[in-house]
């Protein structure tokens, strides 16, 4: 065997993949909510220009997830109480956007080194440990899954709820303030909910890469279509199809589960940036047809 085809084994490898597949049985469906939270909340991440929230938040889902790990209690509540500190920290200190940018840019290195320090002193499986930053799919357990299924609904139901409003406040939140909307608290309840958002996405991609998950799927929607029905579904669309895709490609290999769910992510984005751009040169060429010479 070469070196190359001992690679590909170790990235593709389908051998016993019936037998596999009843393993990620919990995964799959839990990746299936995921990808509808990660898509809806996707679009007010965009809106609202948050990516880089996300990442912050993300780095103390990892610190909390890790000290969980480390006293042996339940990981996903720890790594829900690690986003919504700093999901709330961020929403309270950081109203405007320069504000808030500094406000993570202080969260992310602290979150970031608790973890590192938290994992450093636990003595079981490595596996675990390198779960929590670059995401796992047979570990997703019955209380696992009561926790992740139970979060997403209340994720969603949160966002039936402030959908309208929350979608006009990102708009135009001038207007929408002069309207009696209360754009700051709605500011301050999507944050909690990013935060929820972001923790249960940990869980499956890691806390590296959670952007492939709530940042770009709603990217690639938006670069075909403006929409207000339109870019959610395709949103919702697209997260679960890297996600679903990420479990299914990396159960036969040996290499974590993020590189397949951002891979397949990027791809999408990129092939969606591609149509964007030819839609949109269509479009000039018609109007420019249509004006009279």
């Amino acid at each position: 065997m070469t070196l190359t085809d001992g690679v590909w084994q170790q990235i593709f490898s389908f051998d016993n993949y019936g037998e596999l597949l009843a393993l990620v049985r919990n995964s799959l469906v839990a990746g299936a909510a995921l990808g509808l939270v990660g898509g809806l909340a996707g679009v007010f991440v965009i809106m609202r220009d948050l990516p880089f929230a996300v990442h912050g938040i993300s780095e103390l889902s990892f610190a909390g997830a890790s000290a969980a790990l480390l006293l042996e209690v339940n990981v996903v509540a720890g790594s829900i109480v690690g986003s919504l500190l700093a999901a709330g920290v961020i929403g309270v200190l950081g109203a405007r956007a320069r504000d808030r940018n500094s406000v993570i840019g202080i969260i992310m290195p602290f979150g970031l080194g608790l973890g590192v320090l938290f994992l450093a002193l636990y003595k079981g499986r490595a596996a675990n440990k390198f779960g929590l930053l670059t995401g796992q799919i047979v570990a997703v357990d019955t209380p696992q899954m009561t926790w992740l299924l139970g979060t997403s609904a209340v994720v969603l139901l949160a966002l039936t709820i402030m959908w309208r409003p929350l979608t006009f406040a990102s708009a135009d939140p001038d207007v929408a303030e002069a309207r009696g909307v209360p754009v700051r608290a709605l500011s301050f309840a999507f944050m909690i909910v990013l935060g929820l958002a972001v923790a249960l996405s940990v869980q499956i991609v890691g806390a590296l890469l959670v952007l492939s998950l709530l940042v770009t799927p709603a990217a690639a929607a938006a670069r075909i279509t403006a929409s207000p029905v339109m870019l959610p579904v395709l949103s919702v669309l697209f997260a679960v199809a890297s996600i679903e895709g990420g479990i299914l490609l990396a159960l036969g290999g040996s290499i974590p589960i993020s590189p397949y769910v951002t891979t397949i992510s990027f791809t999408i984005y990129a092939a969606c940036r591609i149509a964007g751009r030819y839609r949109t040169r269509r479009w000039g060429a018609r109007r420019t047809a249509a004006q009279p010479a």
